[in-house]
């Protein structure tokens, strides 16, 4: 079996498919965006990619703040709506019967239906072609209790996470290992 070689393009995938809620409590919108990961662990930084003719783009530059809210398999279809339809002729919460619930930090809602928010501080803008790149600090992440293991840690079986690969939406599913498990010492019995 050999490799077919295509032109450059986004092919790096899986991705997350999030749903980034902007702007204020009275005058909200929600992106779906699945250009988006994680930069820097001190301080904790990610980053959003965003067209600058998109509905958002102008309302998360204009107050330097959004949040990014995860998506579940029973959030997909207000996922993928929110992506196709303006926020200029629509209200998104509204039409998707989508709850706003207030941040920490930030002035932007969160979406109470998110297993987990997370609050970002936009720190630099960086222009790079037919998207802009939003660097943001987290300032916190709010986690659904019902998805916290015995252990305090958040359980990503739990809950049914989307992600986006290649024009489709896939659940995420099944844990295979786990960070150092192909160096694990096999314990003695």
């Amino acid at each position: 079996m050999g490799k077919v070689v295509w032109k450059p393009g986004t092919f790096i995938y899986p991705i997350p498919a999030v749903m980034v809620s902007c702007g204020t409590m009275e005058q909200s919108n929600i992106i779906t965006v699945a250009w988006t990961g994680i930069i820097n662990t001190n301080p904790a930084m990610c980053y959003i990619s965003v067209k600058p003719t998109r509905h958002s783009y102008s309302m998360i530059k204009e107050t330097g703040e959004f949040v990014i809210n995860f998506t579940t398999k029973e959030l997909a279809f207000a996922t993928d709506w929110c992506g196709v339809k303006s926020g200029k002729n629509v209200d998104k919460f509204k039409e998707m019967h989508l709850t706003k619930e207030k941040a920490s930090f930030v002035n932007c809602p969160m979406i109470k239906q998110s297993p987990v928010s997370v609050e970002c501080k936009v720190k630099e803008i960086k222009e790079l072609g037919s998207h802009h790149m939003f660097l943001a600090e987290i300032l916190a992440i709010h986690a659904e209790d019902a998805y916290i293991n015995e252990k305090g840690a958040f359980d990503i079986s739990k809950c049914d996470l989307i992600a986006y690969c290649n024009g489709g939406y896939y659940t995420l599913d099944k844990k295979i290992g786990k960070f150092g498990f192909s160096v694990q010492k096999k314990k003695r019995k």
